[in-house]
C-alpha cells in the first residue's frame, strides 16, 4: 500500500469533512429527534457514491461500500445531549465557529465528528481499492445512544440481522486506540412509608428517613466495598482486566418522593443508582450488593430493588424495550482487530498520539497509545452482549462530551478517516486471509 498517497487523499478531504461536520452540528439531534440529521447524512452518502443506503425501522442510517458477505462496521451515534444552561456557552452551540484547528459546537466530539470521518473513510476505501475481496464496509449512524447506549445495536443485531466480523466505534478517544471500558447498569430502589400530618410525625412512617439510611450505605459501598474486585482472591478470573479497566463505582444519581403535601410525612421515596461495573461483575451481582445493604435488609418488607427498563419511542415511532444493563467488555492488545487498527495508525502516524494545539497536547502527550474509555459506548451491546469484537478510535476528546463549549479538532477528522481506510486490509492480513 502507498501510505503517503492514502494520507494525502485524506488530507485533501479536510475542508469537505469540516463543512459536513458543521452542517451536522447545526441540526439539533437529541435522542429520539435525529430525523433531520439522518437525512443530511443520507444526502452526503449519496453524493459520495455509497453502494447502498438504508434507514432501518428504529431510524439508524446504514451506508454500505462493497458487496462481499463479510461486514466490517464503523459505528457512530448521531444523537447528542442537550445544551444545558445556555449561559455556560460562549457561542451558539448549533451555529458555533471554526478556527484553523478546531470546530466548535454541540456534537463535535460526542460524536458526530466520528460519523464524518467514517463516511469519508468509506469513500477513500472505494476509490483507492482498499476493500478486501469478500468484504463490505458498513457505516452506521446509530440513534438513541445517549438515552440507552447499545440499544440501537440490539436492534441492528436482532431486527436487521446484521452481524459484522468486527466493529470500530468512533466515540472520541483523544488520539488513542481503546480496547475496552467498564460496563454499567441503572438500578432503582423504592421505599414505602405511611403519611400523616406533619404536626405529629410520630404517627407516620417517613420513607425519606428510611431512604437516608440507604443512601448512606450506598455511599459506604462505593468508598469501601467495590475495590475488592481488583484482587485475585475476590475475582480470580478477571482481576487483571479489572486492574486495567478500573474498579466499579456506584452513586445516587436521582431522588424522588411522594407526600400528600408539604405539611405531611412522605409516604414513598425512590432513588436511581448509577452503577459502573468492572470485569467480573454481573448485573445479578450488583443487584444483590444493594439488596444486601444493612439498611435494605433492615427495611426489607418496604424496599424494592430493581433494574430500570428503557422503552422510549425512536424518531420513527419504533419501540425496542430493553433492560438498562450495559455489559463490560475488554480485548487483549494483541487481538487481531486491535492490532489491525493499531498497525494502520502506526503505518501513517507513528507510535504516539497526535495533537494539533496546546489544548489537545496537554491531554494527549505522554499517554499510552492503546488505552480505555472512562465512559460507556455502544460496544456494551456489540461486544458486551453479542461477542462481536470492538475497538475504539475516534476524533475529539472524552472530556468534551456533554460539556459546554464543546470542540473537536480538524486534524483528528483526517487522522481517523485515513486510519479507518487502512483497517480492512490490515485486518485481513492479521487473520491470515
Amino acid at each position: 500500500m502507498d501510505f503517503e498517497k492514502i494520507k494525502k487523499v485524506g488530507e485533501s478531504y479536510k475542508d469537505k469533512m469540516t463543512k459536513f461536520l458543521r452542517d451536522l452540528i447545526a441540526i439539533p439531534s437529541e435522542s429520539c429527534q435525529e430525523k433531520f440529521v439522518v437525512l443530511r447524512i443520507k444526502e452526503e452518502m449519496e453524493k459520495l457514491g455509497f453502494d447502498k443506503i438504508e434507514i432501518d425501522g428504529l431510524g439508524n442510517i446504514l451506508g454500505y461500500m462493497g458487496s462481499g458477505d463479510k461486514i466490517i462496521a464503523i459505528d457512530s451515534h448521531i444523537d447528542t445531549v442537550g445544551i444545558g444552561n445556555m449561559k455556560n456557552w460562549a457561542s451558539d452551540p448549533y451555529t458555533g465557529y471554526e478556527t484553523s484547528t478546531v470546530i466548535y459546537g454541540r456534537g463535535g466530539s460526542d460524536q458526530e465528528g466520528g460519523l464524518v470521518s467514517a463516511v469519508y473513510s468509506a469513500k477513500m476505501m472505494k476509490d483507492l481499492n482498499l476493500i478486501p475481496e469478500g468484504y463490505k464496509i458498513l457505516i452506521v449512524g446509530s440513534v438513541q445512544e445517549e438515552d440507552c447506549d447499545g440499544m440501537c445495536w440490539q436492534y441492528i443485531y436482532n431486527k436487521d440481522n446484521i452481524k459484522p466480523v468486527f466493529v470500530i466505534s468512533t466515540e472520541p478517544t483523544d488520539g488513542g486506540i481503546y480496547r475496552g471500558h467498564r460496563g454499567r447498569m441503572e438500578i432503582r430502589v423504592d421505599v414505602k412509608g405511611i403519611s400523616c400530618h406533619g404536626s405529629a410525625p410520630e404517627r407516620g412512617d417517613n420513607a425519606i428517613y428510611k431512604m437516608a439510611e440507604i443512601i448512606n450505605d450506598v455511599k459506604e459501598l462505593n468508598e469501601k466495598g467495590l475495590a475488592k474486585m481488583l484482587t485475585k482472591d475476590a475475582n480470580p478470573e478477571h482481576y487483571k482486566d479489572a486492574e486495567f479497566l478500573g474498579r466499579g463505582t456506584c452513586t445516587v444519581s436521582e431522588i424522588f418522593y411522594t407526600s400528600p403535601s408539604r405539611c405531611a410525612v412522605a409516604d414513598s421515596c425512590a432513588i436511581s443508582i448509577d452503577r459502573r461495573m468492572t470485569a467480573g461483575e454481573t448485573y445479578q451481582y450488583c443487584l444483590k450488593q444493594i439488596e444486601d445493604l444493612p439498611s435494605v435488609k433492615k427495611y426489607k418488607n418496604d424496599v424494592k430493588v430493581s433494574m430500570y427498563k428503557y422503552n422510549r419511542p425512536s424518531w420513527t415511532g419504533e419501540v425496542y424495550e430493553t433492560e438498562c444493563y450495559f455489559p463490560t467488555w475488554i480485548n487483549s492488545e494483541t487481538a487481531p482487530h486491535v492490532k489491525a487498527v493499531t498497525d494502520s495508525y502506526k503505518k501513517v502516524w507513528g507510535d504516539k498520539r497526535i495533537y494539533s494545539d496546546d489544548e489537545s497536547k496537554k491531554n494527549r502527550e505522554g499517554k499510552n497509545l492503546v488505552d480505555k474509555w472512562t465512559f460507556s459506548t455502544n460496544c456494551v451491546s456489540i461486544q458486551g452482549r453479542y461477542g462481536i469484537p470492538c475497538v475504539g478510535f475516534g476524533p475529539g476528546a472524552e472530556s468534551q462530551a456533554h460539556a459546554p463549549n464543546e470542540i473537536t479538532w480538524k486534524q483528528d477528522l483526517v487522522v481517523c478517516a485515513v486510519t479507518y481506510a487502512l483497517v480492512p486490509l490490515m485486518y485481513v492480513k492479521e487473520i491470515g486471509e
